[in-house]
This record gives C-alpha cells, sequence and structure tokens, in this order.
C-alpha cells in the first residue's frame, strides 16, 4: 500500500527507496509544521527562529546563556548566532551582559518585553501542536519521537 506522500507530491514513479520515501514525508511533515507555525507568529513581529531562543532563554531562567550555548540548543542551525542576538536585543527582547572575570564571555537573558511575548504565544502554539499532532494518540507520539531520535542519531 503506498503511503500518502505519494498523492501529496504527486508522486508517479516508484521512489528509489524506502528511504527516499521517508526522507521526503519528514521532510513534507517538517514542512507543513513549519508553515503553519510561521503563519501563527507572523503578527508578532517575531521569526520562528527568534521564537526559538526566546524559548531557550526562558528555560534558561535569570542566569542566562552564552552565545555558543543559544546556537547549540537551536532547533534549526543558524549561520550567525552573533547577528540573530544583535536583532533580538535591538527589538529588545533579549539583554546582553558581559562577565566580570572574564569580559569575553557575555550572557543572554530574556526580557520583560520577550517573557510578555512568549506568554502572549503560549497559547496559540500549544493550539497549534494540538491541532496538528493531537489525533495521534501519547502512544503513537512516543512511537513517533522514538523513531525521529533514531532517525537523527544513527550509529
Amino acid at each position: 500500500m503506498r503511503s500518502r506522500i505519494w498523492n501529496e507530491i504527486k508522486q508517479t514513479r516508484p521512489f528509489r527507496s524506502i528511504e527516499e520515501e521517508a526522507a521526503l514525508s519528514i521532510v513534507r511533515t517538517a514542512a507543513e509544521l513549519e508553515h503553519t507555525f510561521a503563519q501563527a507568529i507572523k503578527g508578532y513581529e517575531v521569526t520562528s527562529t527568534q521564537y526559538n531562543v526566546l524559548r531557550i532563554l526562558r528555560g534558561a531562567g535569570s542566569e542566562g546563556l552564552c552565545r555558543n550555548e543559544v546556537g547549540q540548543r537551536l532547533v534549526r542551525q543558524v549561520p550567525d548566532v552573533t547577528r540573530l542576538l544583535d536583532r533580538m536585543e535591538h527589538l529588545d527582547l533579549i539583554a546582553r551582559q558581559r562577565g566580570g572575570k572574564d569580559r569575553r564571555y557575555v550572557t543572554t537573558t530574556i526580557t520583560k518585553k520577550g517573557l510578555d511575548l512568549l506568554k502572549k504565544l503560549d497559547e496559540k502554539v500549544d493550539a497549534i501542536n494540538e491541532d496538528l499532532l493531537g489525533h495521534l494518540d501519547p502512544e503513537r507520539l512516543k512511537q513517533l519521537i522514538a523513531l525521529l531520535d533514531a532517525a537523527r542519531h544513527r550509529p
């Protein structure tokens, strides 16, 4: 039985491999999730990557994180984390402060404005996740997470 990806992308010839079909299905699903999320936050003048930074910094608490730690935790890697943080600081969503002993170490924290923005978006994001994935029961979601983990961390 053919998967739905065949119809969605109007595939007429067999895929070269089952791995190709799986990869395209993952990419197609990710694109749909990303598009829906981007549309939902469009009016808030923040990108999905900036939103990701805000969530990371909220999770870090008042201690904050250095630029490298923020970059390592991003869902989607970006080539220039410094420039991303510069833009966010300009928008007053984050604040940066140089360390006492080592002036090269710069701690990044989320501002009140950033926290307020996340608070506005939390309910909307929860609704998106529920809409896109809520039809799957918790056991299937756990299986999906495990399969995606396994796909990302090959031996």
